[in-house]
């Protein structure tokens, strides 16, 4: 009796540990029929806040089509989703700061072991004296000659051999929403949104007849209401609380300003994300801020969260 018990109590711990360290048997369902995002990165530049960086993976049918952002962090929950490489049609960036970019080596690495044979176009604001353009921050990745990667340069210099090529652009926003990017039924759009100093755009993809935008970080100013008209879901950034004031208010908006923003676009589901210290444990105020201007669905958004685009 007493080594039967030893033995169920091993076994239970066992399976116990198995799921803990395979996430994944818990992230792999997102998307799985129809259209949904899944955030891969909740959280902004801090490591306290125990999340990963801003990083969104837009699902159909059970397939990864597009990537927005690749924060620190999110390589890890890219692979705990169940998404590959492969499987992506494009990549989209908001901006260049570290939290929204600092894993897209780890994640162009990654496929080095897939067997993606079509290009990979990147698509991102861009450069001025202050932050490069896409096609620079790409090249100096994998550029031939000075890359900090340039082992892989032949993933981006013409007549190299490789498996694929990744294919760069820059973006000039406007404040009026601009066609990017078609594939198929996969399209994007942007707009150039205010994050100081620093080039940014947001983003809305269409895929399936749904309508999904993405603020990346911005102070709620230029065309964000134009964008966002009448979408399913927005995914917008609860990177300050009401109230904030100075350099924290020109880089991001206010609980009240993405309530308006929600409202005013008509969007239908809303979902809170980049959820930083400044923020976490705001909830209740956060909400009742947005309450005052849209009454639409309201979430706040985890790691590995899914969200179906109804």
């Amino acid at each position: 009796m007493f080594s039967f018990l030893v033995f169920r109590r091993c076994w239970i711990v066992s399976v116990l540990l198995a799921y803990a360290l395979l996430p994944s048997a818990f992230a792999q369902s997102c998307g799985s029929h129809g259209v949904a995002v899944q955030v891969l990165g909740s959280g902004g530049p801090e490591l306290q806040d125990k999340r990963a960086s801003s990083s969104y993976l837009v699902w159909q049918d059970g397939r990864a089509r597009a990537l927005v952002d690749a924060g620190g962090g999110s390589a890890l929950r890219f692979g705990e989703s169940g998404a590959q490489m492969s499987q992506l049609d494009v990549i989209f960036f908001t901006h260049f700061h570290v939290d929204h970019s600092g894993d897209f080596s780890a994640l162009v690495k990654s496929s080095w072991f897939e067997d993606r044979k079509r290009p990979l176009p990147v698509y991102g604001p861009e450069g001025n004296d202050f932050m490069p353009s896409t096609t620079e921050f790409v090249a100096d990745f994998f550029g031939d000659q000075h890359g900090a990667y340039r082992y892989l340069s032949e993933l981006l210099e013409p007549g190299e051999e490789g498996s694929y090529k990744l294919q760069p652009h820059n973006v000039t926003g406007s404040e009026k929403p601009i066609p990017v990017f078609r594939d198929g039924d996969l399209a994007a759009q942007a707009v150039r949104v205010i994050h100081g100093g620093v080039p940014a755009l947001a983003w809305r993809i269409e895929i399936g007849g749904k309508h999904i935008v993405f603020t990346g970080d911005t102070n709620g100013e230029g065309g964000l209401t134009q964008l966002a008209a009448n979408a399913d879901l927005l995914i917008a950034h609860n990177a300050v609380p009401e109230g904030a004031v100075g350099v924290e208010r020109k880089l991001h908006m206010p609980p009240s300003v993405i309530g308006q923003i929600a409202a005013d676009a008509h969007v239908k589901h809303l979902v809170l994300s980049h959820r930083m210290l400044r923020t976490l444990g705001k909830e209740d105020q956060t909400r009742s801020e947005i309450r005052k201007r849209y009454a639409g669905p309201l979430d706040f958004a985890n790691d590995l969260d899914c969200f179906a685009v109804q």
